[in-house]
């Protein structure tokens, strides 16, 4: 195996630090889901805390146990559930669960202990979430079982659909009006959060008590009309590969995106610019006669994840999650 992926811990932690600092007074909770979007979930937990991180997010209660073998103590939020999901075990680990369904609420009502739910309104993105209509019930059951001693509300929570400035905007308000709601009903929510890394850069006003940071962390910009390095942000990983005669000795089964050579996609091989021609399965084609021996694919003197991106018309996040978990990660500083 030749490709290798670096993950610059230095970087990482610059980019939380800095983002720590924007949402400030808000608390930052870092998104390492989906194994920290192909960094490396618990190798990168400390350093997110260590950064100035109170909390992390994560997809499931698993990954959110795991984290707690590791010795992770602070915050853990997981938020997608079914019906495998192991609520005793969440509960007794001191996992925070969104919850947005009445028998999620139940479910963890009815294991040991007290459990911390944050119910989760649907402010248009329709992702998951309780609907409006159902909202007020869903918030006096919730308040049923908090008097009986069976659950905490800790938060009230939701996701902006980030499809411009009007629609967060009516979002925000539908938030605003489902929170009000609640504490009409009894209910004292600890925390309330609904902006992610989009929103938490260029949204004051939905950053509340906690956000979100999930892709900007990685040094990956959520916009399209900027980078990372435009926004402050430092890229953390690069990914490298040995060449074999013509060609790189990677592919797409590493996670080199299939792109054409009308894309203009390029890698670099000592600082020159090299165009790719094709992209096989375990070998990509560029054009050149002589290769160095080792060329930068994605990030160091190559290419931006969010270049990658434009060239395989998707987004960064899927660049850098789409590197499988065969190909191995080096964790450096600088």
């Amino acid at each position: 195996m030749t490709a290798t992926v670096h993950i610059d811990l230095d970087a990482f932690e610059s980019n939380v630090a800095h983002l720590v600092s924007l949402a400030a007074p808000a608390a930052t909770w870092v998104a390492i889901k989906s194994n920290a979007y192909g960094h490396g979930m618990v190798e990168l937990a400390d350093n997110a805390l260590k950064a100035g991180a109170s909390g992390l997010a994560v997809l499931d209660v698993p990954a959110a146990l795991s984290l707690r073998t590791h010795g992770v103590t602070a915050t853990l939020f997981a938020w997608l559930h079914g019906a495998e999901t192991d609520f005793a075990a969440a509960v007794a680990g001191g996992v925070d669960l969104g919850v947005s369904t009445f028998e999620q609420l139940d479910a963890i009502a009815a294991s040991p202990g007290v459990g911390r739910v944050h119910l989760k309104i649907d402010t248009g993105l329709h992702r998951n979430g309780v609907s409006e209509a159902q909202w007020e019930a869903f918030c006096r059951r919730a308040h049923e079982l908090e008097s009986a001693g069976s659950i905490r509300v800790a938060g009230i929570w939701s996701h902006l659909a980030d499809a411009g400035d009007e629609s967060d905007a009516k979002a925000l308000s539908r938030f605003d009006a489902a929170v009000a709601q609640s504490k009409a009903i009894g209910l004292s929510p600890e925390v309330l959060h609904i902006a992610a890394s989009s929103a938490a850069l260029r949204n004051p006003g939905s950053r509340y008590d906690v956000v979100r940071i999930g892709i900007a962390a990685y040094g990956i910009s959520p916009f399209d009309d900027v980078d990372g390095e435009g926004l402050g942000l430092r890229p953390v990983l690069r990914l490298s590969a040995s060449t074999d005669g013509g060609s790189v000795s990677a592919g797409w089964f590493d996670g080199i995106p299939q792109v054409s050579a009308a894309s203009g996609a390029w890698i670099s091989g000592g600082g020159t610019p090299l165009s790719v021609t094709a992209v096989h399965p375990r070998i990509t084609e560029v054009a050149g006669d002589s290769l160095p021996p080792t060329v930068d694919i994605i990030g160091g003197e190559g290419p931006t994840m969010e270049q990658w991106a434009a060239w395989s018309n998707t987004i960064g996040d899927e660049i850098v999650t789409g590197i499988p978990s065969h190909v191995r990660r080096v964790f450096v500083r600088g």
